[in-house]
């Protein structure tokens, strides 16, 4: 049986929770942040972090409380240094992705700052693709000095991503796909996202690999007429997304589009899939393939990952 000494770890973004757990080391944890809630077990840890704005309202009110911090040169989110110090982790796992989308790296070096007896790792998560997100994925591993582990982890996820991928390569058709990640303003995926759609046997509109997601104008969809709309909010469920929908059909020439003629207009849940750059990538890239190749792949994801947008 191995015998490997166990760490207090604390992470502070949620793909950061959801690789730790995938390593077999969910016991390990003894702090989140806010937005952390997969696996289940893990919504009993202290929360050490909270956003400074309101999260409530439409996404073009939260896109302008979010810009409205941003420009005063203030952090979006807060870390608790006290509970922080209260659970004394050995390794903190934050990111310097994207300082909008969870607690910073400069957020939680402030706060080590404050508490004087802390000699913890801290491990920051920088995921531009997927290349990015399996080096991640390897650098906890090596923090947590569970190599092994993380390289058993890495090449699973490849292998099934990778099977997927060869089978929807021998596919015919190749629907062009515009993901969408934020509503009001308007924001295509970029990062991992076009890489995702290709995978999936798709033809990604907008938005480049290993580059940060583009805002975009409604003229640009209207031209590319996509085959099919993927709309996948960051930090938004389904029910949340659905809710923000209407924003999307009003606008000037929306019932024209062949996703909308068709019955392709989908909502995923962008939330626990696919913004999060961890293990459930190899999930998003499967609801990615059931919603290019309807016909072709299923893997039990409709209802729950993804649903049709009604938009007649």
């Amino acid at each position: 049986m191995e015998q490997i000494p166990q760490k207090r770890v604390v992470t502070l973004i949620a793909s950061a929770t959801e690789i730790v757990s995938a390593l077999g080391c969910a016991d390990w944890l003894v702090g989140r942040s806010h937005e952390c809630d997969f696996p289940l077990q893990v919504e009993k840890l202290p929360i050490l972090t909270e956003p400074k704005f309101k999260v409530e309202g439409s996404s073009s009110e939260i896109d302008q409380r979010v810009k409205a911090i941003v420009q005063e040169g203030l952090s979006v989110y807060r870390v608790h240094a006290d509970q922080l110090d209260a659970v004394a982790p050995d390794v903190v796992v934050t990111q310097d992705q994207c300082e909008v989308c969870a607690v910073s790296l400069t957020d939680v070096e402030a706060a080590l700052c404050e508490i004087t007896n802390s000699d913890a790792k801290v491990v920051s998560l920088k995921p531009d693709a997927l290349a990015d997100v399996w080096t991640d994925i390897a650098k906890v591993a090596e923090a947590l000095e569970i190599p092994e582990r993380g390289s058993e982890l890495i090449d699973g996820l490849k292998a099934r991503m990778s099977k997927l991928a060869g089978e929807a390569e021998g596919l015919d058709s190749r629907p062009s796909v515009a993901c969408i990640e934020w509503v009001e303003p308007l924001m295509a995926g970029g990062n991992w996202m076009p890489e995702l759609v290709e995978l999936a046997g798709g033809r990604n509109l907008f938005g480049e690999a290993g580059k940060h997601s583009p805002w975009m104008e409604w003229d640009q969809i209207r031209a590319a007429d996509p085959d099919v709309i993927l709309v996948l909010p960051c930090g938004f469920d389904i029910p949340r997304t659905l809710e923000e929908m209407p924003l999307m059909t009003a606008r000037p020439g929306w019932a024209e589009l062949k996703a909308v003629r068709d019955g392709r207009v989908i909502v995923a849940d962008g939330n626990q899939y696919f913004n999060r750059p961890g293990p459930r990538l190899a999930e998003s890239l499967e609801i990615m393939a059931e919603v290019c190749h309807p016909g072709r792949f299923d893997f039990g994801h409709e209802g729950t990952a993804w649903v049709q947008c009604r938009t007649a």
